[in-house]
């Protein structure tokens, strides 16, 4: 091997280490936070993360059946209250299957646009709303109606129209178009 082909074969594995060193880099410097046994990245879009979380397989069903998809991966940014299999499971029997036919996609789609606000409300963001209105702050959700928040302890809690409350029990799981709020009820307009 010539003097030149060494010198080039060096630089290249010395490129390789640099390059794997930057990509290192900037996966770490990523905050992820697990869900359901697998880490959310900020870099990726709500449903590149949520179809990995095992705690969400209902829900990202829902959203395929409701053809949410895009939307969710569209630019945003979007708040969504992401009930785990387990919120489902509470249901009465059968809801689930009957609300994921096609012939039941408006009263889906409604049920899962509850869940979604317009814009990033970190739960910082939330607490401070509930602050300011004196222990309670009501938001519009994208389907129409309002969700009432409020806080006990250092928990945060959310209320739907009929009186059921949820507990968001993983908090401000950044995205790269917004942010998910993992809760344990699924709320209703």
């Amino acid at each position: 091997m010539n003097t030149l082909s060494k010198i080039t074969v060096a630089a290249m594995i010395t490129m390789s280490f640099a390059f794997s060193g930057k990509v290192t880099a900037q996966t770490m410097k990523e905050k992820t936070v697990m869900v359901g046994g697998a880490p959310m990245y900020p870099s990726k879009n709500i449903i590149e993360n949520a179809v990995n979380s095992k705690d969400h397989k209902t829900l990202v069903a829902a959203v395929k059946a409701a053809g949410l998809v895009s939307t969710l991966e569209g630019a945003g940014p979007f708040t969504v209250l992401a009930p785990t299999d387990a919120a489902f499971a509470k249901l009465p029997k059968g809801t689930v299957e009957n609300l994921v036919k096609p012939e039941n996609k408006a009263m889906l789609t409604k049920i899962l646009t509850y869940h979604v606000l317009a814009g990033k409300y970190s739960a910082k963001d939330i607490w401070a709303a509930v602050a300011a209105g004196k222990g309670t702050s009501m938001m519009k959700t994208v389907e129409g109606e309002d969700l009432t928040f409020w806080t006990k302890g250092k928990n945060l809690y959310v209320k739907d129209a009929k009186g059921n409350s949820a507990k968001v029990t993983i908090a401000d799981v950044n995205q790269s178009n917004g942010v998910i709020h993992v809760i344990d009820t699924v709320l209703m307009p």
